[in-house]
Formats: structure tokens, C-alpha cells, sequence
């Protein structure tokens, strides 16, 4: 379920982002009618429609997953989120409907019309991330059922649907999705303008794409703020795992890398701002917050994973950041920097950073969660299906999936060569 997830979420971020590039740079061909925006629309759907039916199939797999891994989860939660799933597959559908009138549409619809069936697309695509992680909140904070006796009465779906923890699991999400592929674009262009300084093609889809990632990388740190402040309330646990904080305390330190011990239950080689945990956790630099300590051992999840995790993807995120702010500065101070053969480097350099937060960020959110598939009421192993022989579908799968990855990236530096070779110099546009 974790490769499958793995593989899977990459793929939903993309089906989430690229229609609003591909439809900014549609925006910018009609309004313009310049044969490079005309191209460029043409090469991100391409791209689009390659991505969309491999993340179909991923995403097939992970809903049998569900069913056949977790039965006893499902018997129980199936009545209570199917809601979010059901409405995440309406999304699907209208979101694949939508990709096929562009597609197939130019020249055959008003083209207004065609452009307005891009925003469906990317609209659709948000609305179906959004849905599945509705679903996934409501694990990290049940809702909309009372629990007696080992079964859910009195649901009510609608209040699992907007649980506690939807809204800033959804925004952070969201965020991140066009951080990271925002970035991973950039990344791409950026690599092939150093190799043809003077292509218009890929200079013009960088002064696009960027506004995307830099937007949503100044953005994320506060999105990411907002949900510290919401899991200190709703799940301590996950936060004292995330910061390895030991010991219960006022004016906790926010630590900064460093290694946990499990045995003598401290963390080496760490840099501790004083308070600033506490701070940022509960907006006071004297407020209390609860460590591993404070929780029976045996709930605690696997510290040193989900602090590792955390720490990468703050690290990436504040990285990302931090390049979004040089892009920014020099922008209102009328430097172009985007000729900057270093900055360029450092935008090659950004390409895989979001992915790689991306993950890191679910790893904190499913394993922090552990030992509770539905937490505070369902522990996982209660929910795994008792059957042998799992490791032979885990290796089909995986093989599956990097068969996938495989023909994706060779169909996708394909298509970047193939674009990179047209004649877009500054000095004779096509």
C-alpha cells in the first residue's frame, strides 16, 4: 500500500497542476495568437494526457488495494467515508470526460469553449485530490459516527467529510502539489535553456510556471504553520514523533536535525531555538507541550521514521522558499534573473525538491499517525487482512509501477527533445 501510495501521489499532483499551466499558456495563445504559446499548450497536454492514464492505473490498483489489504477497515469505515470516494470518482470521470474534449477539440469547438474545457479539467482534478484526502483526514480525525461495541452507529457522512483536520490537510496538500510540480517544471525548462540560452520556448515557459511555484512555495510555510498549531491540539503524539521531544515541557525548543536515541530517549546533534516549538504550536513561547512521555510506549510511532521525514521536508520546503523569495526580490527590483546562468542551476537543482517534500510530508502523516489506522479507535494490525503470500502481489505491483516509470520517463524526455529541437531562437521565432 505504501509503494502503491508512493507511486500514486506523484501522479495525482501532476493531474492537479499541469491543466492550470497548460491553460495559462492557452490563455496567453489566444490572447496573442504567438505560435510559441500555441506549441507550448500542445506539449504540456501531451504531457498531461501520458500522466493521467498512468496515474488511472495506479489509481485502479490502489482501490483494490483497499478492499483486498484492509477488510476489516473497510467493513467498518466503507459506510462512514465512502462519501469522500464516491465523490473523488465523480471527479475522475469529469475530469477524463473533460481531458478528452481538449484533446480532440482544437479547431473542432469555439475555441473559448475549448479553453473553458482546460479550467474543468484542472478544476476536476483539484476537486479530486481534495476528496481523497477528506478520506484520509477523517483517519487522522474520526468524525460522524459513535463508536459502541466495536461498531460505527449513528453516521453521518457529511460530518465525515468535513472533519477536523480536512481543511488543513486539503490546503497544505494542495499547496504542495503545485509547489512540487510547479518546481519540477521550472527544474526541467531551466535545464534545457542552459543547454540553448537562447530558446524562447522553454524561456517563456519558465516566466509561467514560476509565478506557480513561487506563489505556492512563499505560501507553503504558512499553510505548514497552520497545521502544526492544528495537529498540536488533535494529535500530540504525531508532533513530539515529528520534533522527537522526549520530555513534556515549557518553553520546548524547536529542534533542527539531529539524531534520535531511543534508548537514552534524547536527540543528538540537534541546533534548539528556546520556545520556539511552543511558539509555533501555540502562538506562546511559555505554553506546554506534550512529549513521548506523556503517551504509553507502545502507541508511540516509529519516532526516528517520521522525525527523518519531517525534517526533509521542512528542510526542502524552506529551501524552496528561500528561492521563491530570491526570484521575488529580484523581480520588484526589475533584475532579470532568469538569464542567470547560476540561478538557472539552482532551479535544475529544485526539480526533484517538492517531490521529495511531497513524500516526506505523507510519510509524517501516515506513519506519525501509527499505531492507529483510524485513530484513537482502530489500530492497524486489527485492520490487515490475515492472508499469506502478500509478498508475491507487493512484487508485482512494484515491478507494475517501475515498468510505469520506466515508459514515463522515456515518453516524457521524448517529448522534451522533441520541442527542444524546433527553432524558437530569439533572434527568428517560428
Amino acid at each position: 500500500m505504501a509503494v502503491s501510495l508512493g507511486f500514486h501521489i506523484i501522479f495525482a499532483c501532476v493531474g492537479m497542476v499541469m491543466p492550470f499551466l497548460m491553460i495559462a499558456s492557452h490563455g496567453l495563445w489566444l490572447k496573442t495568437k504567438e505560435p510559441v504559446y500555441y506549441e507550448m499548450t500542445r506539449a504540456w497536454v501531451k504531457g498531461v494526457a501520458i500522466l493521467f492514464a498512468v496515474g488511472a492505473v495506479s489509481g485502479t490498483v490502489l482501490s483494490f488495494e483497499i478492499g483486498l489489504l484492509w477488510p476489516v477497515f473497510m467493513d467498518h469505515a466503507g459506510p462512514i467515508f465512502g462519501m469522500p470516494f464516491s465523490l473523488e470518482g465523480t471527479a475522475f470521470f469529469i475530469e477524463a470526460i473533460a481531458i478528452g474534449f481538449y484533446l480532440y477539440g482544437w479547431s473542432k469547438i469555439d475555441p473559448f469553449i475549448h479553453w473553458l474545457s482546460g479550467w474543468l479539467v484542472g478544476i476536476a482534478g483539484i476537486a479530486s485530490g481534495i476528496f481523497v484526502v477528506a478520506a484520509n483526514s477523517w483517519m487522522n480525525a474520526p468524525a460522524g459516527f459513535v463508536w459502541v461495541d466495536g461498531h460505527a452507529i449513528n453516521i453521518d457522512p457529511i460530518k465525515a467529510l468535513f472533519n477536523d483536520a480536512w481543511f488543513s490537510q486539503a490546503l497544505h496538500m494542495t499547496i504542495a502539489a503545485f509547489e512540487a510540480v510547479g518546481f519540477a517544471v521550472v527544474g526541467i525548462h531551466a535545464y534545457f535553456l542552459l543547454k540553448g540560452p537562447k530558446n524562447v520556448f522553454h524561456t517563456q515557459a519558465i516566466k509561467i510556471v514560476i509565478w506557480f511555484a513561487v506563489i505556492a512555495a512563499l505560501l507553503q510555510p504558512l499553510s505548514g504553520d497552520h497545521s502544526a498549531k492544528d495537529i498540536a491540539h488533535r494529535q500530540p503524539l504525531k508532533l513530539a514523533a515529528a520534533e522527537a521531544l522526549f520530555k513534556t515541557q515549557n518553553y520546548a525548543p524547536l529542534g533542527i536535525g539531529g539524531i534520535p536515541d531511543m534508548v537514552k530517549e534524547t536527540v543528538n546533534d540537534d541546533i534548539k531555538i528556546p520556545g520556539a516549538l511552543s511558539f509555533l504550536s501555540f502562538g506562546r513561547a511559555d505554553a506546554q507541550v506534550k512529549g513521548l512521555d506523556d503517551f504509553s510506549r507502545e502507541n508511540w510511532p516509529p519516532v526516528p521514521v517520521v522525525h527523518y521525514a519531517f525534517e526533509l521536508m521542512v528542510g526542502c520546503g524552506m529551501f524552496l522558499a528561500a528561492i521563491g523569495l530570491i526570484f521575488v526580490v529580484h523581480f520588484f527590483r526589475k533584475k532579470d534573473i532568469l538569464s542567470k546562468k547560476w540561478f538557472l542551476k539552482l532551479l535544475v537543482l529544485c526539480t526533484p525538491l517538492g517531490f521529495i517534500a511531497l513524500e516526506a510530508g505523507w510519510t509524517v502523516t501516515e506513519v506519525g499517525r501509527q499505531p492507529w489506522i483510524i485513530y484513537g479507535i482502530m489500530k492497524t494490525k486489527d485492520a490487515l487482512t490475515p492472508m499469506p503470500g502478500l509478498v508475491f502481489p507487493f512484487l508485482t505491483i512494484t515491478l507494475l509501477y517501475m515498468f510505469l516509470a520506466g515508459m514515463v520517463l522515456w515518453l516524457m524526455v521524448r517529448q522534451f527533445k522533441a520541442v527542444s529541437m524546433k527553432n524558437y531562437d530569439t533572434d527568428k521565432q517560428v
